[in-house]
């Protein structure tokens, strides 16, 4: 008879082989990415059966990168994420389902983004499982979505003297991560 404990499948996130990158309108009429640098997060499953993982994830504040100092520091500070007094941004899934579709997930949780907690559902593909070159098992992900910035207090709006906005409300999310299994 095995224990529940038994059948738990660790995974930890491999940062040296994942991203997340964000994108959002500038002007209206063109688009910024930004990255964050340093993130961690985990994920449990029943064996290899990734159907209802429970996942966690956190970003540094800190590691916000657009390519552009200025806008970086505009972004870390109390007018948007407040790095000082919120320096993660976290995630906790509450389900992971398959969507019926091949390798195709949907990602439910909680998002908390300035101290603010919202459930948001993003969608995910299984890339596959592959062992790297030390004989450690890997399982890819691209996970995908939109949130709006002002439902998490990033309400800093701009305007031009012609009437445009300067920042636009939805976030499109771009996670690109690879878990290596925990032996």
């Amino acid at each position: 008879m095995t224990t529940e404990a038994e059948t738990i499948t660790k995974w930890a996130i491999d940062p040296m082989h994942s991203e997340v990158q964000f994108k959002v309108k500038h002007l209206v009429i063109s688009t910024v990415t930004g990255f964050f640098k340093s993130f961690e997060g985990s994920m449990e499953t029943e064996g290899d059966n990734f159907e209802d993982a429970k996942i966690t994830f956190a970003l540094d504040i800190d590691s916000i990168d657009t390519n552009q100092g200025q806008r970086d520091g505009h972004l870390k500070s109390a007018e948007f994420f407040d790095a000082e007094k919120y320096p993660q941004i976290t995630f906790s899934s509450t389900s992971f389902k398959t969507t019926g579709e091949e390798d195709e997930y949907t990602l439910t949780g909680d998002l908390t983004v300035k101290g603010i907690t919202k459930p948001v559902t993003l969608n995910a593909e299984f890339g596959g499982l592959a062992d790297d070159f030390y004989g450690n098992t890997k399982a890819g992900f691209e996970v995908t979505g939109k949130i709006n910035r002002k439902e998490f207090g990033l309400t800093w709006d701009g305007v031009t003297e012609a009437g445009s906005v300067v920042v636009g409300e939805d976030i499109k999310l771009m996670i690109n991560v690879q878990f290596a299994k925990q032996k």
